[in-house]
Order: C-alpha cells, then structure tokens, then sequence
C-alpha cells in the first residue's frame, strides 16, 4: 500500500473519532447543562414581567441597561436581553419612547442609533450593547405595528392611513324586455 493512502487512511480514522469524541461530549455538556440555562431562563422571564408590571418603557431600559453594565459574559447577555423584552412586554408605555427608533431594516439608522444609545448609557460595545437595543427596536416596531391608532411610527413619521375601501359598483337597472 502506498504512503500517501496510509496516511489519508490515518487521517480519515482520526477525523471520525474526533468527531465521535465531540459528540459525546457535547451530548453530557447539554444534559449537565441545559436545565440550569432553562430555569434560569424562565427566572429572568419572571423578573421581567414583574419589573414591568411595576413601571413604564423607559423604566425597563434603565434597568435593563444597569444590569447589562453589571453582567459578566454571554449569559449574562442573553438574560439581560430576556429580561428587557419581557419587561417592556408588561410595562406601561413611555410617551415618546419608540419616536427615535429606527426600523430593524434600516441597518445604517440602526447601527448608529444603537451606538449612541450605548454611549448615552454608558455601555460598552465590547460588551455587545448594540444587542440590548435590538430588544427595543423589534418591541417597538411590534408595538407600532399593532398599536392601530398610536398616530406615528418607529421612526417618528406618521403612520399610513387605512387603503380605502373600493368603491362598489352600481348595480344595472334591470333591462326590460318588450
């Protein structure tokens, strides 16, 4: 047998028992793990939802940007943006607070309306900042969508009228036949 077959042979076997290896260790790291993500998931949830029961939109930002300052990697990320949603969800409105807020797919609008949010808060964007604002963005265009009558957009403009409704068309006045 020639030495390259050997070697892609070696190659090929070490490849699949990584691969084998990988597995399983992904498989006990998520049995060990995953439960204590979930239920300190649904204990966020929670404490958003009570939070925002007892203020308003901007309460929750506030909040939501104190403890973001405080929070220590990934999770902590992932909570805090839990948490605001679910805050911002139950909380009664901020007049004014979806005026300045860009739409989602406005990218350029929203990269640097999130940056100045990050500075006005005193975020790092090191620490991803610009994800927490994300949250405001997606409840504010949800909330104006829905809203049905909050008089102006996520952007400050004015929402569109209703299409009107078509005309209907006269009916013919029955021919009479002699």
């Amino acid at each position: 047998m020639p030495t390259w077959v050997k070697v892609l042979l070696v190659v090929v076997v070490l490849v699949l028992v990584l691969s084998v290896g990988a597995g399983v260790a992904l498989y006990f790291a998520a049995r060990t793990y995953v439960p204590g993500l979930v239920e300190s998931g649904k204990q966020t949830y929670n404490e958003g939802v009570e939070y925002g029961r007892r203020t308003d939109n901007e309460g929750c930002l506030n909040e939501a940007a104190a403890r973001h300052a405080r929070g220590e990697g990934f999770t902590d990320l992932l909570k805090t943006n839990l948490f605001l949603r679910a805050c911002l969800e139950k909380s009664r409105p901020t007049p004014g607070f979806c005026d300045e807020v860009p739409r989602q797919t406005e990218f350029m609008k929203a990269v640097a309306w999130q940056q100045r949010q990050c500075q006005r808060y005193g975020l790092s964007p090191e620490k991803q900042c610009g994800q927490l604002f994300q949250q405001v963005q997606q409840f504010c265009e949800q909330h104006h969508d829905n809203s049905g009558g909050s008089g102006s957009g996520p952007a400050g403009l004015p929402t569109p009228p209703p299409p009107a409704t078509p005309p209907t068309p006269a009916t013919p006045a029955p021919s009479r036949l002699r």
